[in-house]
């Protein structure tokens, strides 16, 4: 069963998470890395602090300000398919491009411009994702100088 969560479970989801760490409450694995996540991004801590004015602006979008709670899924998306290696060679991809940036956290950023790529080229020609030219883009970005 594919679980498929509202925009506002997920914005619950983060704001809770960051409420939880914030005490002394024993997190779930899947809460554990998403703290982490969340540690890396100070500058989302005041958003992911109310969840209410988040739910408020859920329908506000705002070209100009990133969505704390995409960029957040993306980390959780990317930490995931390497976890479990879909697509097939991402792992590797990912860890070539941390060791080349010597960060887990900038490899991420890169990792996230191809997904981001990938996902964005599925909408705009109505096929399945392309695992192999994502796997593809963050290669490039594993050798690039």
């Amino acid at each position: 069963m594919l679980i498929q969560p509202s925009q506002a479970d997920v914005r619950r989801f983060f704001c809770g998470v960051y409420a939880k760490a914030r005490t002394t409450a024993t997190l779930e694995p899947m809460e554990m890395l998403v703290s982490q996540w969340i540690d890396e991004h100070p500058e989302y801590h005041a958003e992911l602090a109310d969840l209410d004015a988040a739910l408020s602006r859920m329908h506000q979008a705002d070209p100009h300000r990133e969505n704390p709670f995409l960029h957040l899924s993306m980390h959780l998306s990317i930490s995931e398919q390497c976890s479990i290696d879909q697509p097939r060679g991402i792992r590797q991809a990912v860890e070539l491009l941390t060791h080349r940036l010597n960060s887990l956290h900038d490899a991420h950023h890169r990792a996230m411009e191809c997904l981001g790529r990938m996902v964005h080229e599925s909408q705009l020609s109505g096929r399945m994702p392309d695992g192999a030219a994502y796997i593809d883009c963050v290669q490039r970005h594993a050798t690039q100088d």
